[in-house]
This record gives C-alpha cells, structure tokens and sequence, in this order.
C-alpha cells in the first residue's frame, strides 16, 4: 500500500469522527461603555458598562478615562476589580479630576480591561480588551 492512499484513509477516519452538531464558539473578552455618564456638581463623574473575560493568571481590572474638547488630555476615572470567568458582568467607576475640569455634555470615554502581570519584582500591563465611545454626561 502507498502512502498516499493511506493518508487519504487516516484523514477520512479523522473527519467522521469530528461531531456534527453547530460549533460554539469561546467566550471573546471585551468591554463596553454606557451612552450616559453623570457629573455630580463636586465634580464627581461615574461612568459604567460591561466587560467579558476569560482569564487571568494576575489581577484584572477595568479602568477608564475620560476626555473633553481636546482628546490629549485624558482623566482617569476610578477602577474596577474584574471577574474573569467568561461571564458578561457589570462595571462602574467613580472618580472626581475637579470641580471644573468637565462640564456636561459630549465626552469621550475610554475603558480598558487590563491585567498587572508580575516580571519579577515589576508589574507589567496586559491588554485584553479596550474600547472608547462618546457619552453624554448629564447632571447627577
């Protein structure tokens, strides 16, 4: 018997036993932001959405920022401890830049979900999901 023949048979045996039924797909990681932020008259911003992950072997989280008028100046607004377990789950952030850095109105936010990986004795950044979207913050 050659070989071609062989393989031929071998890669026939492998294809009946894959199974038939619709294939599901892994869980992708990603993270949202909510249309609607508030502005708090102390200057307090909340900002919130949801985020999938699937794993992490350190410490996760979901961060965000916020800019208005000009986009190079970015406010970090609080953060958020993720549970990476595949699920869609719920994320909320508080932080207060001043009482007069942002006003209502169009923002752009920016959250990200990150991971600390240690390298030895540094804490090194891991990206598994970020998106930035426009918002309204309203008066709250």
């Amino acid at each position: 018997m050659s070989l071609r023949p062989a393989l031929g048979a071998a890669a026939l045996l492998l294809l009946a036993a894959l199974p038939t039924g619709p294939a599901t797909a892994a869980p992708t990681e990603n993270v949202t932001v909510a249309a609607t932020g508030t502005l708090a008259a102390d200057g307090t911003v909340t900002l919130s959405g949801t985020y999938r992950c699937v794993r992490g072997t350190s410490p996760v989280f979901v961060s965000s920022s916020v800019s208005q008028g000009t986009h190079e100046v970015k406010y970090g607004i609080g953060g958020t401890t993720a549970v990476c377990d595949g699920a869609e789950h719920r994320w909320q952030n508080t932080g207060k830049p001043s009482k007069d850095t942002l006003k209502a109105g169009t923002a752009q936010v920016e959250a990200t979900l990150m991971e600390l990986r240690f390298k030895g004795l540094l804490p090194l950044p891991v990206f598994h999901a970020a998106h930035t979207q426009a918002v309204t913050l309203g008066k709250g």
